[in-house]
């Protein structure tokens, strides 16, 4: 290796160490206990995220409420802020605003997201050629009215909306009608990836409306990966960073600890062109902002 060339990855080292985990924020994480294999506790991921710097995470099940468990973990690992939330599958009842209610009055009230329907969304259900039963969300290109219900649910509570793994364009519907009721905190749950598969024009539509465009890392790991670091890079340059938020999705069973999945993510950005700014955007003060922490 040449000296001009020993100086360059000298330098790319130095800029990638230069960006820590130190407040950042990962409102996507499957930790322990749930039905699906996991690769670490809620509680010890708490004490994990918190040592790596973290100022924040979001602890994620796809059948149970996760505002207990935040509360829970914020006691075993004081000095991070650990949130939960919600996702409306059928082991809630689906679209049930009782369940959303029901978080809310969790002690703590660490429950600050609304999923739509994730593993039971029709759109998933029907995409995975899976004859087994889903939560509806919309019929003949208008939304339900149990949709509508849960909606004013989220906005009475100032709650933040994920669109879960809702269709491409039932997404654009829940972020209009969103927004018509209030709703002012708004991310796309991976949306670029299928079953979702927003294209970069419907994407740049719900950002204009303000809503934020979640990347995930588990995507891009694992023996059958959905998408491209240059993939992520292109259609975040095309939507704008300041609409973007990125996350790990990390937790399932042998993939790496959540928060070194994360930085794996960030250091792949960087390596794609982002600055240290724009990187600290997606991973710090939108999460931040989608979490009512601003």
């Amino acid at each position: 290796m040449n000296r001009y060339a020993a100086c360059a990855v000298l330098c790319l080292c130095s800029a990638l160490s230069a960006q820590p985990l130190a407040g950042v924020i990962d409102i996507h994480i499957h930790p322990d206990p749930d039905s699906t294999p996991r690769s670490i506790d809620a509680l010890s991921l708490a004490k994990l995220a918190r040592d790596r710097g973290l100022r924040g995470i979001v602890v994620k099940n796809h059948f149970e409420s996760t505002a207990g468990l935040a509360w829970l973990a914020r006691q075993h690992a004081p000095g991070i802020e650990v949130f939960g939330g919600i996702a409306l599958n059928l082991p809630v009842g689906g679209l049930n605003p009782a369940a959303i209610e029901n978080m809310t009055r969790m002690k703590g009230g660490y429950g600050r997201i609304v999923w739509m329907p994730t593993f039971d969304a029709e759109n998933q259900v029907r995409a995975g050629k899976d004859p087994r039963p889903f939560v509806s969300i919309s019929r003949a290109g208008r939304l339900l009215a149990e949709t509508l219900a849960v909606l004013d649910v989220i906005a009475r509570h100032k709650l933040a909306l994920a669109t879960g793994h809702s269709s491409a364009q039932e997404n654009l519907l829940l972020v209009r009608e969103a927004r018509a009721r209030g709703i002012d905190r708004i991310v796309l749950t991976h949306a670029s990836l299928p079953p979702v598969a927003m294209s970069v024009d419907q994407l740049r539509q719900a950002a204009a409306q303000g809503a934020f465009v979640e990347f995930c890392h588990n995507a891009l790991v694992g023996p059958n990966p959905s998408a491209t670091i240059q993939d992520y890079a292109r259609i975040i340059r095309s939507v704008g960073h300041e609409h973007c938020i990125v996350s790990s999705d990390h937790g399932r069973a042998g993939l790496s600890p959540p928060p070194d999945g994360l930085l794996t993510f960030l250091r792949a950005l960087r390596r794609e062109g982002f600055t240290l700014a724009e990187i600290d955007r997606m991973a710090k003060a939108n999460p931040a902002r989608l979490l009512g922490l601003e």
